[in-house]
């Protein structure tokens, strides 16, 4: 009986390796699911970043007394440039898009600039950009609740706990104001 309970016991704790292997793996898993939804929201803001400049260019040439405006827009763009976590990110980019939609509420008051093919195309990028950001925005926030519930709950959060996984936050826009997307439609 000796050698037998013996193998039982190493069989046992063969499997609770196996199954604390497998929660590690998961909660590491869950982990880079985040970090890779960040960086896809990353890719998008960068492309917005990107536009706005070119946006604001071709506008200036048409909206000579609207230089508030562009500062607006220019100094929003850097805070957004500058945000170093999520939480601040969420921040700028609410700041951002609230200069983004005054601008675009300016432009149509000029009818020139609206009918301006390069400004145009410039407008549809950053319509389309606008959408992936919201699409990147929600894969973000399902993979941190993913990643969140797993480091919470039993027997998991044990492991989180040992090996330092911790919370992240949600990519979310606080301001009710700021929740607006900007509009691009003429």
């Amino acid at each position: 009986m000796g050698v037998l309970g013996f193998g039982i016991f190493i069989g046992i704790c063969v499997i609770l390796v196996l199954i604390l292997v497998g929660i590690y793996n998961g909660l590491v898993r869950t982990r880079n699911q985040v970090d890779n939804g960040w960086a896809q929201i990353d890719v998008q803001l960068k492309r917005r970043h990107d536009l706005i400049p070119n946006l604001v260019e071709t506008a200036k040439g048409y909206m000579k007394h609207e230089q508030e405006t562009f500062k607006a827009i220019t100094a929003a763009r850097a805070g957004a440039l500058g945000a170093k976590n999520v939480k601040d990110a969420a921040a700028a980019e609410g700041v951002l898009g609230q200069a983004l939609s005054q601008f675009l509420l300016t432009v149509e008051n000029y009818p020139d600039l609206k009918a301006n093919q390069n400004f145009l195309a410039l407008q549809e990028e950053l319509s389309s950009t606008e959408n992936k950001i919201s699409f990147s925005r929600q894969n973000y926030n399902d993979q941190v609740l993913t990643y969140n519930n797993k480091i919470q709950m039993f027997p998991s959060n044990i492991l989180a706990g040992m090996f330092n996984f911790t919370r992240r936050d949600f990519f979310e826009i606080e301001d009710a104001a700021e929740r607006e997307v900007p509009k691009v439609s003429f």
